[in-house]
């Protein structure tokens, strides 16, 4: 068994055409508490759905999705349509989500969407939209870790086997030349597979010298005196790359693309509208944070993580690929065929509407 920090949680099954992928361990995600948006008073149904399921994550590389409810942007789009929401901790739960049909629509890292896709044989989800780039960091104990060479022998967290940030921090270690068990966790550096939720105690009890993770948690262990040796985002071209896309379930999309249209406006209005009014945007997914969690997130982590992310309507598909091919070269993943596993025709409709340049598949797009 990898190495991992004990948190209330339950194990779901190990991936079986991907044996070294884990499930999340949590169910299919919470219901959130009721924020009081209805349907539109007199507005038509949305393709004659009495409501649509988003899914999405209750962390700030979410934030599309978190401000978007908490303003009403969805609830606008669908109109007569009620939009539901289930909060999940981890993108494999959300997939199994999509599969099982009780969610129609959400936002999920690129490892998830990937082994989904992958693991389906390309017949379960399509990613329709981007969401969000960077706000990724490498946070180490600065009493262990002095600099990059000394994370070599330190035990260092990451979310989950085979999540997105796991997949990220092996390949950069094997780009050190450090050699690690990808099932054990266990090498020249130790791997700890630890909920985000839990990974800032752990830290703060010494279990392990530092993280590799997504924002806020970044950022509260930073607040628990942590240092930042190491922002994802500066190993990419351009410092952009894939943190949270849109996805579907195929089944959905085919049968009701208007309600899937209604979704990604929503989606594109709430990323200019953040653009254009960032601390109310902000403020907006913290509120949504407090009413999905039970607690807001402190304004000096909130700063400090915001900063880091770049809501984006692209899905920067080209770094899709290059995320899937570290996971490959980890040994977490069998060469993936991701012929198809974009769908960008009504994002595009969306964004030429809008006077806003297309967003590319990168040659992953339907196959005709």
């Amino acid at each position: 068994m990898p190495p991992t920090i004990a948190a209330p949680r339950r194990a779901l099954a190990v991936l079986a055409a991907l044996p070294l992928l884990a499930l999340a361990a949590c169910g299919y995600g919470s219901q959130a508490p009721d924020d009081g948006t209805a349907p539109v008073a007199g507005a038509a149904k949305t393709d004659g759905l009495d409501s649509v399921r988003i899914g999405y994550f209750g962390n700030l590389t979410h934030a599309t999705a978190l401000a978007g409810r908490q303003r009403g942007f969805f609830q606008k789009e669908l109109g007569g349509t009620e939009a539901k929401y289930a909060v999940f901790s981890a993108g494999p739960s959300e997939v199994e989500a999509l599969n099982s049909g009780s969610v129609d629509i959400g936002w999920i890292g690129p490892s998830p969407a990937v082994n989904g896709y992958a693991k389906s044989g390309g017949r379960n989800l399509r990613i329709v939209g981007g969401s969000a780039s960077g706000g990724v960091k490498l946070v180490v104990n600065p009493e262990k870790v002095k600099s990059l060479k000394d994370v070599r022998g330190k035990r260092i967290a990451t979310p989950q086997l085979g999540n997105t940030q796991d997949v990220a921090f092996l390949d950069w270690a094997a780009r050190q030349g450090w050699k690690v068990d990808p099932q054990s966790g266990e090498g020249d550096v130790t791997v700890v597979r630890s909920d985000n939720k839990v990974t800032p105690d752990a830290y703060r009890s010494g279990s392990v010298d530092g993280a590799w993770v997504p924002e806020p948690t970044a950022s509260k262990l930073v607040a628990e005196g942590g240092k930042v040796l190491l922002d994802e985002a500066d190993l990419w071209p351009d410092k952009k790359f894939v943190i949270t896309n849109v996805v579907v379930s195929q089944k959905f999309l085919k049968q009701h693309p208007k309600a899937v249209a209604a979704v990604l406006r929503a989606s594109v209005d709430t990323n200019a509208w953040a653009r254009a009014h960032p601390a109310e945007a902000k403020a907006a997914a913290n509120r949504q944070l407090a009413a999905d969690t039970g607690k807001a997130l402190p304004e000096s982590v909130l700063d400090a993580a915001w900063k880091s992310i770049r809501l984006t309507d692209d899905p920067l598909a080209a770094t899709l690929g290059t995320q899937a091919g570290h996971a490959v070269r980890a040994g977490l993943l069998e060469k993936p065929d991701l012929s198809g596993i974009y769908d960008l025709t009504l994002l595009n409709r969306i964004l030429k509407a809008k006077g806003d340049p297309a967003a590319d598949d990168a040659g992953l797009g339907p196959v005709r």
